[in-house]
């Protein structure tokens, strides 16, 4: 894969993909490696870019409490436009697009510019596996939600840096008048089919007051993690230091046991 193809973190080893820049046999070891290895992230295609700064998109309503289906092709998007008044935008705000099987997507949230009638990205959110449904979501609940960019796995070294991927989401509430939100396929051939729903929030109902509660203590399990982690490479250095010792010790000692039985057997008469 060319250089300019694919930007990797050193720090973090994530891959973000232009799929619009590869040809069919690039697309097919990136599709390969997203199945068998770990997911590809990917940016959002410059045409979609445009598409939005040149305020072509075509956007189509989306009410509150309702919800509507569809298929996106790759590196495409559909744009909805979410109407809200003050006592609704007081009460929160929530925005989810769910498919099904491993399709891929991203939810966008778009304002439109100051200057002229296009648009700008504010934030986006990748689809993830969420109770096995591949799912993407925005909350403006009027306090501080974050997104979760990795993915727990089971070595020791990935379990300690599980929750590296805490952030803080760009935008906690909304202001009454129409939001956009967009639908991005993310598949690496076919189209992407969702359902992209809308609703109203009470911001101090049980589900909001778990979900802070939960988030503040997986920030706390974050920090935990980090002196855990200290104590635990200590104690693994120390284990695998008795370990490896064990068989250099059961050695000396059958050595010794065997020249002990050797000695013994020794005391024979012997024959003429």
């Amino acid at each position: 894969m060319k250089t300019d193809d694919m930007a990797i973190d050193a720090e973090r080893k994530d891959i973000e993909v232009d799929l619009s820049k590869l040809g069919a046999v690039h697309t097919m070891f990136a599709a390969l490696f997203c199945k068998l290895v770990a997911p590809i992230k990917t940016i959002i295609s410059r045409n979609v870019l445009e598409e939005t700064q040149d305020g072509n998109a075509a956007v189509r309503p989306l009410p509150l409490g309702t919800s509507v289906s569809g298929k996106v092709k790759k590196q495409c998007a559909h744009y909805f436009g979410v109407t809200i008044n003050e006592q609704q935008a007081k009460l929160g705000i929530v925005v989810r697009v769910t498919s099904f099987g491993r399709n891929r997507f991203k939810l966008l949230y778009l304002q439109q510019d100051a200057n002229n009638a296009g648009y700008h990205l504010v934030s986006q959110e990748d689809s993830k596996m969420i109770c096995n449904v591949p799912s993407a979501g925005m909350y403006f609940l009027h306090f501080q939600v974050y997104r979760m960019d990795s993915t727990l796995n089971a070595t020791p070294a990935a379990f300690f840096k599980s929750l590296e991927g805490v952030h803080p989401c760009e935008v906690s509430q909304l202001k009454a008048g129409t939001h956009i939100f967009a639908v991005y396929g993310d598949n690496f051939y076919k189209k992407t089919p969702y359902k992209i729903e809308a609703l109203c929030a009470e911001s101090s109902n049980d589900k909001a007051r778990r979900l802070r509660e939960v988030e503040a203590q997986i920030l706390k399990k974050r920090d935990e993690l980090h002196e855990f982690e200290t104590e635990f490479r200590e104690a693994l250095a120390d284990f695998q230091e008795v370990t490896n010792r064990y068989p250099l010790e059961k050695q000396s000692v059958d050595e010794l046991l065997k020249q002990r039985d050797n000695i013994y057997s020794s005391y024979t008469v012997r024959n003429n």
